[in-house]
């Protein structure tokens, strides 16, 4: 309670130095924006009306686009089991906003996060009225948690996770931190790893390990693959994938693209930024390496063939992997270790290539690893000739994004225990 009246107080001093961050990613990164305010708790009249047909409604709430296509899944799988439920899912970035009113289905409203102040977060639940509160991953806020838990609605983490790094913050502060997590009615995380990093925190926590439902997401139904002639002409072609890709990643991609082509020239370049309004830095370095190339948001079709694509768009990952030959996974080069999600290029059965440390995401690697499935890259010199190994051979190509998609299939399950662990808390 003292930790939180102490967060309470410093909030408004946090926010003015987060406030320009909000602001500048409104301006600048695509995605949703007609009902921002309500990343203010401020819903207009119609709104209000508009969500009186939720109230009792499952409130699960995801960051940015990664969490929202997972938690979209985990909804269409819960609707199947329990038709009944209806939903809320809330997003935090326009551009997760955007693709989750553009793939929610029925009884599922779409709504902002509202930012952790109390009188914000008051309002919106006041709004909603839901059953539970479901929370996906890390997005861990005091005043929603604390909220809910006064207002006996039942409040669950579902496919959390723990690094090391956040591990060892959260120790140093858990004087705050316990008591928040001794408040979630369950905690049901990716891996026993994760389970031990909360309760060493947390130990009185309720920790459930149920796996990782990104194991149980399929692509979409009716997948077609981004059409690469619009831009490349028509041939063959081997297309490399850089996808959400960081800074200093397209700079050692790029670079390597260039001295790959040479050798072959049917390759083409798609880099797809973790964040779109990344465009103009990617195009300055293509156009500074002389890669002839095209933005994708300024036109769907290049007058002339060129080399490389910039994928500066939302909403289209798993478009542009199923129509890639190569998936080179981002965060994981140029200095960054963190890593991103390999399950997607893998569901696609395409040859996965990372850096050898991802810390946010080292069971899924482990599983890849294990089976011979990944190629990893131990520094960014390695890159070449992992890359010109796989260019080189249709058969390494094919087998090791066979291997993946094996691989991935036998960790499946996390969603039927997640869906049975929220009914029990809502029938308790």
């Amino acid at each position: 309670m003292l930790g939180r009246f102490f967060y309470n107080l410093l909030m408004p001093i946090g926010f003015l130095f987060f406030l320009p961050g909000v602001l500048y990613k409104y301006r600048n990164r695509g995605g949703w924006k007609e009902t921002f305010g309500e990343r203010f708790g401020r819903f207009t009249p119609a709104r209000v009306k508009e969500l009186e047909a939720f109230h009792g409604a499952i409130w699960i709430h995801a960051v940015s686009v990664g969490e929202t296509v997972v938690a979209l899944s985990l909804i269409e799988r819960y609707r199947k089991k329990h038709p009944e439920r209806k939903f809320v899912i809330s997003t935090t970035t326009t551009t997760g906003q955007e693709l989750a009113r553009s793939k929610s289905p029925q009884n599922c409203a779409v709504i902002f996060c509202p930012i952790d102040f109390l009188w914000m977060v008051r309002r919106t639940f006041k709004v909603l009225k839901p059953s539970m509160l479901v929370i996906f991953e890390t997005e861990l806020w005091p005043n929603m948690i604390a909220t809910a838990h006064a207002k006996k609605i039942p409040v669950a983490v579902v496919n959390g996770r723990m690094s090391d790094h956040s591990s060892r913050g959260y120790r140093r502060a858990r004087c705050f931190f316990a008591p928040m997590l001794e408040m979630l009615d369950v905690i049901s995380v990716q891996s026993e790893a994760d389970g031990e990093r909360y309760h060493a925190v947390a130990p009185r926590a309720n920790v459930v390990v149920s796996g990782n439902l990104k194991f149980d997401q399929a692509p979409p139904e009716n997948l077609v693959p981004v059409n690469l002639d619009d831009y490349f002409g028509n041939g063959e072609r081997i297309v490399l994938l850089g996808a959400s890709t960081h800074p200093g990643e397209e700079e050692l991609i790029s670079e390597k693209f260039v001295a790959l082509q040479k050798k072959y020239p049917t390759l083409k370049l798609v880099i797809v930024p973790r964040h779109a309004e990344r465009g103009t830095d990617i195009a300055a370095i293509l156009t500074a390496k002389k890669i002839s190339f095209v933005r994708r948001s300024e036109t769907k079709n290049a007058t002339t063939p060129v080399n490389a694509l910039i994928a500066d768009t939302t909403g289209e990952m798993f478009r542009f992997i199923a129509a890639a030959d190569i998936v080179i996974m981002g965060k994981s080069l140029a200095g960054q270790d963190e890593g991103h999600n390999l399950i997607e290029p893998a569901l696609l059965g395409k040859p996965i290539v990372t850096g050898a440390v991802l810390r946010n995401f080292r069971f899924i690697l482990q599983i890849l690893r294990d089976a011979d499935a990944v190629a990893t890259v131990s520094n960014d010199d390695a890159l070449m000739p992992i890359l010109d190994d796989l260019i080189a051979s249709p058969e390494k190509r094919l087998a090791l994004g066979s291997k993946a998609l094996a691989a991935i299939q036998v960790h499946r399950g996390a969603a039927e225990k997640t869906i049975a662990l929220l009914e029990d808390l809502l029938k308790a």
